[in-house]
């Protein structure tokens, strides 16, 4: 039997070990190799996490687990160390793994999984913009029903709209009618998702017929769906697809341990208590398994994102008031970050009365 490596150690190659060990067990994974061990577990999904320096078999076949824009460096960083054996699990090979993993434990089903039919979906997406974004290295053909957002207008001013790299046909901003655009710097990609809930979502009457489905996708991150699509929601009454969610250990406080700090935690928390309590008992449930949609993408009916951002802003707008420094008072992107988190919660609360489906979360470079 070819035992493996896996290069990485967080969600990511977290993902990959789980699937690798169900799906291909005649390839026994070995442990995992970091860079350095610096800010790294030691042991993870029960195997050691190795330093390059200090794993002595080279000819040990490695899957690079890490997002791709990072896979060249990496890749000459094997080299280096005598391991020229190497696969690069792009986004896409990571999406058609964890889609099969998911199918083979009977968790979070696939969209391309369901039956298609007719009538077809009406889409409406909205690709988030940012004035610093750089131009893709790849052709990526959008599709019609794609819609790009600038977010956080207000902070780029009117130069945005001069810059070729940014400003594209079509493209709208979140500074217009209601926005918060200007807390871009905390809410990130969510000021985007404020404008479509209440420029869009909040004055759209819905047509007779199957509901529209409207959702959020990034510059450089978008769900696999495509045309095709947009049959299986309607045939199969799908509310939201979200992505493939990546594990975490021991759990999902794994995340946000990393990603901010404690009193930020806290005050989401009491957030959460004064204005949803039911939500804020059964946190702790959810937090104690592996499981983190990230990203805060998604695409659903318009009812069903109407319901979910009414829910969602006044628990981040009450979060910024309770943070110390104020939300006002800093530009540190960790209401982003906890709005991960709240839509873990959100959606695996309503897991058994919401249809929920899902798909691969494809990096564009």
């Amino acid at each position: 039997m070819s035992s493996l490596y896996i290069y990485g150690a967080k969600a990511l190659a977290l993902g990959i070990c789980h699937a690798v060990k169900r799906l291909y067990p005649e390839h026994p994974v070995r442990g995992f190799l970091v860079k350095s061990l610096r800010d790294n577990p030691s042991v993870l999904a029960g195997l050691p996490v190795y330093g390059l320096g200090s794993a002595e078999d080279k000819n040990v076949h490695v899957l690079i687990g890490t997002p791709e824009d990072l896979h060249g460096e990496i890749a000459a960083d094997l080299e280096r160390h005598g391991f020229y054996s190497y696969t690069c699990v792009d986004s896409v090979k990571e999406a058609e793994l964890m889609g099969r993993y998911y199918a083979a434990i009977g968790k979070f089903p696939s969209v391309h999984r369901l039956s298609g039919g007719v009538p077809e979906a009406g889409l409406k997406v909205y690709m988030v913009r940012s004035r610093k974004d750089r131009p893709l290295q790849r052709e990526y053909r959008r599709p019609e029903w794609v819609t790009p957002i600038l977010a956080g207008a207000a902070l780029a001013g009117e130069s945005a709209g001069s810059n070729a790299d940014v400003c594209e046909p079509g493209m709208v901003r979140d500074d217009t009618g209601d926005h918060i655009s200007g807390k871009n710097g905390n809410y990130c990609e969510l000021t985007a998702l404020y404008w479509i809930w209440k420029n869009i979502l909040c004055k759209a009457i819905p047509a007779k017929g199957p509901e529209d489905y409207y959702g959020l996708f990034h510059y450089r991150r978008i769900l696999d769906i495509g045309d095709d699509d947009s049959g299986r929601l309607t045939a199969n009454d799908i509310d939201v697809v979200l992505s493939y969610p990546t594990i975490h250990e021991p759990d999902i406080s794994e995340h946000h341990s990393r990603y901010m700090n404690e009193a930020d935690w806290q005050a989401m928390l009491r957030a959460l208590a004064e204005l949803h309590p039911a939500y804020a008992r059964a946190f702790p449930r959810i937090l104690a398994q592996p499981y983190l949609y990230n990203y805060n993408m998604l695409v659903a009916k318009r009812s069903v994102l109407a319901d979910y951002c009414g829910w969602l802003f006044p628990v981040l707008e009450r979060t910024g008031e309770l943070s110390v420094p104020r939300g006002e008072e800093r530009s540190d992107r960790y209401i982003g970050y906890l709005g991960e988190n709240l839509m873990t919660l959100y959606f695996l609360y309503h897991r058994n009365d919401l249809h929920i489906a899902h798909a691969g979360r494809n990096m564009l470079l």
